[in-house]
């Protein structure tokens, strides 16, 4: 809401929001859409991803040429049972929803992927979801009463050679990053000094000053009020938000947040830095294994394989490095937190925690107090 406001200014649509008090699940989230598209189709989408403009364009275009009453978009996974599992019949039409079945089960490969159409009959599906075993209100319930209710009147749409990603585990927002940079068109709103190379395709926002010395190859984007080198080197599939300072430092393929600093001989390769990080100088980050093997990160106490052979570390908003610190590939350091000078981070670190090496070379981890 801060970013799209009423949409008017930036963008010259009407945008109205709705807000879900209480969190009871995505069924009772949808239904706050009722009051806002009365009798008429609409478009749903989950808010955690991102897809190509011409995965609507078709979904619309199957949805007017079918004498359907909703659409479902699917796509096609490796790991059937990590997801909802969509069943169609000869003709396309939707038969059921399996979520996350068995590796016995062979229900197919099409798993939902949150875009959808539907006429106002969704709502009275949804009044008739009952609480599920998580005492959440269900959207795939909700689906299920509609498929059952309409009987091969639901139709599945099958994402193919399209971009689609659910946002869902942290290098997903590399591969956005990615996909959105591809399309970015060169222009310059700040200011260069003498020395400075920018290639195609990069954006630079107003105020913003590139010293010289510093090398810009694009897709790039930097945003407004930054501070770029002196002999900054910025490589492509770089973001960087507002007010960042980047020195003589290398950046590759990350997303480097509002209000950041990386000042003086950094490396930061196929990364997250979340917003108001300041790095101490010569902090890097490793992003490959000597093996060449994919990386893997910890994510909710389970290590998921990323399938990425460049992958370098998640570091949380407000936190901070000392000088010639280390951080390895897959890492994640939590949000308000220290790393110590001279320390190697071979671990994820918490939120609110001071990660350090003592003078006898021991590490050290305690709370933040």
């Amino acid at each position: 809401k801060n970013y799209f406001g009423n949409g008017l200014s930036k963008f010259n649509v009407k945008i109205d929001y709705a807000t879900q008090l209480e969190h009871l699940g995505t069924a009772h989230a949808f239904g706050f859409a009722k009051d806002f598209v009365g009798d008429d189709d609409f478009f749903l989408m989950y808010g955690d991803l991102l897809a190509d403009l011409q995965v609507f364009k078709e979904v619309l275009e199957i949805y007017k040429k079918s004498s359907c009453e909703g659409i479902i978009s699917l796509f096609e996974v490796n790991n059937p049972q990590e997801y909802g599992i969509i069943s169609l019949n000869k003709e396309a039409f939707v038969e059921k929803i399996t979520e996350k079945p068995s590796v016995n089960l062979d229900l197919g490969n099409l798993a939902n992927a949150g875009i959808f159409i539907f006429n106002p009959l969704i709502f009275k599906a949804i009044e008739l979801t009952e609480l599920s075993i998580r005492n959440e209100y269900e959207f795939t319930d909700s689906m299920q009463i509609l498929i059952n209710q309409l009987k091969g009147k639901i139709k599945g749409y099958v994402i193919k050679d399209l971009f689609w990603s659910d946002i869902g585990l942290p290098w997903h927002l590399l591969e956005a990053n990615k996909f959105i940079l591809k399309r970015i068109k060169s222009r310059l709103e700040g200011k260069l000094e003498e020395n400075v190379i920018v290639s195609d395709n990069v954006f630079i926002g107003k105020d913003t000053l590139v010293k010289s010395g510093s090398y810009i190859q694009g897709p790039c984007y930097i945003g407004e009020k930054s501070l770029i080198g002196p002999n900054a080197y910025i490589r492509p599939y770089t973001y960087i938000g507002n007010n960042c300072h980047i020195g003589m430092s290398e950046v590759k393929n990350s997303l480097i947040f509002s209000n950041t600093s990386i000042p003086h001989f950094n490396y930061i390769g196929d990364s997250i830095i979340c917003e108001n990080v300041n790095l101490g100088a010569g902090t890097k980050i490793s992003n490959l294994r000597f093996d060449n093997k994919s990386i893997s990160m910890i994510i909710k106490e389970k290590s998921i394989d990323s399938g990425r052979r460049k992958l370098g570390a998640i570091i949380g908003p407000n936190s901070q490095t000392g000088i010639n610190s280390s951080i390895m590939c897959g890492k994640i350091i939590g949000r308000n937190s220290i790393i110590g000078a001279n320390t190697l981070v071979n671990e994820d670190i918490p939120s609110n925690t001071i990660f350090y090496k003592d003078e006898n070379g021991k590490i050290k981890k305690h709370r933040k107090t």
